[in-house]
């Protein structure tokens, strides 16, 4: 049985499905970077870094896709760490704009939340189509989840930011993301946790099985 999981793991279809996604989350994390950069937007440039862990994190997939369940445990962990590093920048970001102050453009705000929605919506969709999905896999479907999710909170952002002129709803929304990526870290290493008692057959202590 496990050799027949690691050889439809490495199917051509599902190496291309990764390809895809990995240079979509490319080409939007560079559109929220010069996005949050001109937009001067905390929220922007949280998903523009949020996207960047998701590209390196769909390469680790891809590198996974043919090597032992403690080789993708162990990629996974890296990528559930990277996540929690990630909230704390964003976190630390926030501070930063709401001591000195900060001028989100709601507009580019928006634009960008909608492009982003779609592609991610996309890239979603793809990945919950693959079938046997290892520990790998399952976080980058959980990344894409939550990128969509995110791109909903900036939108809303955005409309309030057009209509008070106040960038704190950009500051809660760069927050926001922050705590799904801490959330989202946290998931994906109790995933990798788990991954390895169901391989060897044991069970969890703290939950009495």
């Amino acid at each position: 049985m496990t050799g027949k999981s690691e050889f439809d793991l490495a199917s051509a279809d599902k190496r291309r499905t990764l390809w895809i996604v990995l240079w979509l989350n490319v080409a939007i994390a560079v559109g929220f970077f010069v996005g949050g950069y001109f937009a001067d937007s905390n929220a922007l440039l949280a998903n523009g870094l949020d996207n960047s862990s998701d590209a390196i994190v769909y390469g680790l997939s891809l590198l996974a896709l043919s090597r032992s369940g403690s080789w993708k445990r162990g990629a996974a962990r890296f990528s559930g760490i990277m996540l929690l590093i990630f909230a704390g920048g964003v976190v630390a970001d926030a501070v930063r704009r709401y001591l000195e102050g900060s001028d989100p453009g709601g507009i580019l705000m928006i634009a960008m939340a909608a492009i982003a929605g779609i592609v991610n919506l996309y890239c979603l969709r793809l990945l919950q189509k693959m079938q046997d999905k290892d520990v790998n896999l399952r976080a980058a479907t959980t990344f894409s989840f939550n990128d969509f999710i995110s791109n909903g909170g900036i939108i809303i952002a955005g409309i309030i930011v057009m209509i008070t002129g106040a960038n704190w709803p950009d500051l809660l929304v760069g927050v926001a993301v922050a705590g799904i990526a801490l959330y989202g870290g946290i998931d994906i290493l109790r995933d990798a946790h788990s991954d390895k008692h169901d391989e060897k057959g044991t069970t969890h202590q703290s939950d009495g099985r």
